[in-house]
């Protein structure tokens, strides 16, 4: 495609029409059907949900990690959250420490199951993101990375950009 095509397309898409958002917006919802599909399968196999699946992800990020900053992370009520990680925690999938210098804080790691566990659900969407970014190119790359980030609220893409400055 020759430059200024390039330009010409790129410039036409600061001025997207609803229609244009619309089909954007379903794309989204689509994409992230099959983006769950492959992991709801196998956490339906042992009892779990979406946010069982949220919780181990972070927890495996940031191992320590306090409660109330995967709360944070989550965005979810300490109610929720607490009855999630007590499943995880009678299935011996995570483990929850006193802090060292503050006892009131319970720090979370998964435990050689969890760790398991986690590995095949991001496993699963690893593939289907590397089989999607492999057809995009590195350019449709960027510009996705781009756009998710322009959707995030503040708080989120300042843990986004700390999970990234810590290589994790």
């Amino acid at each position: 495609m020759a430059e200024g095509t390039s330009t010409r397309r790129g410039e036409s898409l600061l001025f997207l029409t609803d229609e244009q958002l619309r089909k954007g917006i379903e794309a989204m919802f689509f994409a992230y059907r099959g983006f769950t599909a492959d992991p709801d399968r196998i956490l339906e196999k042992h009892g779990y949900g979406r946010a069982h699946h949220r919780a181990v992800h972070f927890i495996n990020r940031a191992p320590g990690t306090t409660v109330n900053a995967l709360l944070g992370v989550l965005g979810v009520t300490k109610q929720s959250l607490n009855r999630v990680l007590r499943a995880l925690i009678e299935d011996e999938l995570v483990e929850s420490r006193v802090g060292l210098k503050d006892k009131r804080e319970r720090h979370l790691y998964l435990t050689p199951k969890g760790k398991v566990l986690e590995a095949e659900l991001s496993e699963a969407q690893r593939v289907r993101m590397r089989s999607a970014f492999s057809k995009a190119g590195p350019d449709a790359v960027a510009g996705f990375k781009e756009v998710l980030e322009a959707m995030m609220d503040a708080d989120q893409q300042a843990y986004f950009n700390a999970l990234e400055e810590q290589n994790l």
